[in-house]
């Protein structure tokens, strides 16, 4: 909640634990250190990959990871919508594996008022790539897995609406 250094440093502490051989990350909204400093954010970052608006092959598979969201309270990782459709121009065509802070519009992104809080933008350019799978968090009430055409839409949320570690991890093949 604090988007400190030191929370990173905890942050990379708890994936070292985890028992998966690779991990790959992105930042979200509470994450204001990324968003600031991101060259020793990511330097305390030793047990993953961090993507930020940037992709990674591991193992034959291609990602790709972004952390922006439309405007939401005064947190980090705010951009306009017409800024957003830039960001998500810069995802390639044939990502396998796409990682986005926010849902797409209508998929997965209704929270607790019933408003869907998705990024039109980003659903906009999922029409013109199709990933296998597209993982998201951010609207933590609508966690749970969708397939829409070729792709399997995940919103992973671990937290509930009020911030409280409540789910398990996903553990997703390809």
């Amino acid at each position: 909640m604090s988007g400190q250094l030191d929370t990173v440093r905890d942050f990379n502490d708890y994936l070292k634990d985890l028992p998966f051989r690779h991990r790959v990350v992105i930042a979200g909204n509470h994450d204001s250190c990324l968003e600031r400093s991101i060259r020793s954010s990511k330097s305390a970052l030793t047990e993953a990959v961090y993507l930020q608006d940037e992709g990674v092959t591991i193992d034959g598979i291609r990602f790709y990871g972004s952390p922006w969201q439309p405007p939401f309270e005064n947190m980090s990782f705010n951009l306009e919508e017409g800024a957003l459709g830039e960001k998500w121009k810069m995802i390639p065509r044939d990502v396998d594996v796409l990682i986005t802070h926010t849902p797409p519009y209508g998929i997965l992104d209704v929270n607790s008022k019933q408003e869907h809080q998705g990024s039109t933008s980003l659903r906009a350019e999922l029409e013109k790539i199709s990933p296998k799978l597209h993982l998201f968090g951010h609207i933590h009430e609508s966690r749970g897995s969708i397939c829409t055409g070729n792709t399997k839409f995940v919103n992973a949320a671990c937290c509930d609406e009020n911030y409280c570690l409540k789910n398990a991890v996903w553990e997703i093949e390809l």
